[in-house]
């Protein structure tokens, strides 16, 4: 039985872990701006790259995205450093921060669209929403544990902005993962436990 189903419809988050093949723990290739990147991208990343080798820390993506109306966790800024480089460098270069960065605007739309009451959190019902935006189908059970592992209030279950983002990208990595070791849509995979391990401890360890 398959617990988290993806759907075949695109997402606006289809080029989400671009080149997640492989092992996680390789060196980042130097890369540049793709055609067309707004200046304000480029403004952003060079101002963050302090040294001007061309690449960006963790600590520098986190200081540029707060100016950014995104202030995120350290943990949350190691998931996203790996979903859009697919290693676990903490270092990104400019054609991913640029990926990034188109990307958040999305996840902020999808966030602030799918949180309807307008309270600044995603709750149950609107998790369950927005996931199915992003063309997963996640059982209720799964929502439950994913809602009491990224908020631990000790009360009503609910995720901010920070937590949505980290929540959303650890369950769409995991699941593209199960996809590219899946066989013919059946809802089963085989790992070997070296690709099993690959597949799981870049979001145990962010």
């Amino acid at each position: 039985m398959a617990g988290i189903v993806a759907s075949p419809n695109p997402t606006p988050f289809g080029s989400l872990f671009p080149g997640s093949n492989g092992n996680p723990f390789a060196s980042l290739l130097p890369s540049s701006f793709p055609p067309g990147t707004p200046q304000h991208i480029v403004d952003a990343f060079r101002y963050s790259d302090k040294d001007g080798n061309g690449f960006i820390d963790d600590q520098e993506l986190k200081a540029v995205l707060s100016t950014c109306n995104h202030g995120f966790s350290l943990r949350t800024i190691h998931l996203l450093m790996y979903s859009f480089t697919a290693t676990n460098t903490r270092l990104m270069g400019p054609k991913e921060f640029t990926q990034m960065f188109t990307s958040l605007q999305q996840w902020r739309d999808v966030f602030e669209k799918n949180d309807r009451d307008r309270n600044g959190k995603i709750e149950f019902h609107e998790l369950q929403q927005t996931f199915q935006t992003l063309g997963f189908n996640v059982p209720k059970a799964v929502l439950k544990l994913l809602l009491l592992k990224f908020d631990r209030t000790g009360k009503t279950p609910a995720l901010d902005y920070d937590k949505f983002i980290e929540c959303c990208i650890s369950v769409k990595g995991l699941a593209n993962k199960f996809k590219e070791n899946e066989s013919a849509a059946t809802g089963q995979a085989t790992f070997s436990y070296e690709s099993f391990l690959f597949s799981v401890m870049p979001f145990v360890l962010a």
